[in-house]
């Protein structure tokens, strides 16, 4: 295979991944590293490194829509980064030194969990009951629009909800995916915050996570520009592609299509890192 063709695959593969990681809110990092590892064979430290560059700039393109909505809680989005980020660079560290068929297996074990969680139930509107103390303290009770109105809501269980966040984050760094289920989870079911504020938090985050850990990343020269270069423009053009088709997409079938292709990829993970293939 030539390096013009592989680039292209490359290419086209990264548009798929960005397409349908739009569309289901999964990313396309859990398409990219299994197509990375499993099709061509690459390394799956550089694989990381690749999705998680690739990470960096879907997050920075998409989050600034969000944000000028007023959507997301940027407030909450930058006090849970520090958790995140603390907990990408020590999972980074750890993935260096972690043989990479059990990265595999957590891997394929973090997918099959990210697919479940896919169809969980979603929070749309906020709850009477009174916020946290801390909460209060830190100030990030604040409010969103639905339909033209302004709907107020109240954070709950916050150290709960930072140790969740830590957990996403070496996660993210062990990986290279945003673990967007998990953070979804901490800020969803553990901290009470509407649906579409804890997922456009999320993404704000994703960046910020996904850069931290990059750099132990690119300092361990696991960072290749040759892959970087066509997932980037791949997963961007594809997650642009996705917010357009959105709107006229049939969401549940999606969710439950593309639920069974990346189950049946973590099996195809845990399988390979199982028998020591990668």
């Amino acid at each position: 295979m030539t390096i013009l063709s592989f680039t292209l695959i490359l290419l086209c593969g990264a548009f798929l991944a960005g397409l349908l990681g739009s569309l289901t809110g999964l990313g396309g990092g859990v398409v990219i590293i299994p197509l990375l590892t499993l099709v061509f064979h690459v390394d799956i430290r550089y694989a990381i490194g690749t999705a998680l560059v690739a990470s960096i700039a879907t997050s920075s393109g998409s989050a600034s829509a969000y944000v000028k909505e007023g959507i997301t809680n940027i407030r909450l989005g930058m006090f849970l980064e520090i958790a995140t980020t603390t907990g990408a660079v020590v999972g980074a560290v750890i993935a260096v030194y972690l043989p990479t068929n059990v990265v595999a297996i957590i891997f394929g074990c973090v997918l099959i969990f990210s697919a479940l969680m896919s169809f969980r139930k979603k929070m749309e509107y906020a709850t009477d009951v009174d916020s946290s103390k801390l909460a209060r303290q830190l100030r990030l009770n604040s409010a969103y629009p639905v339909n033209g109105d302004i709907v107020n809501y109240k954070v709950h269980h916050v150290p709960g909800g930072y140790f969740m966040m830590m957990f996403a984050g070496v996660m993210s760094g062990l990986l290279g995916i945003g673990s967007g289920a998990l953070k979804v989870l901490a800020m969803d079911n553990i901290m009470r915050i509407p649906f579409k504020v804890s997922t456009t938090t999320s993404n704000f985050m994703i960046g910020v996570t996904a850069a931290a850990s990059a750099v132990v990343y690119l300092q361990r020269g696991y960072i290749s520009p040759g892959l970087c270069m066509p997932v980037v423009l791949g997963v961007l053009a594809g997650a642009f592609g996705g917010s357009k088709l959105l709107v006229r997409a049939n969401v549940k079938w999606l969710r439950i299509v593309f639920s069974v292709v990346i189950t049946f990829l973590a099996l195809q993970m845990i399988y390979n890192g199982c028998t020591g293939k990668l």
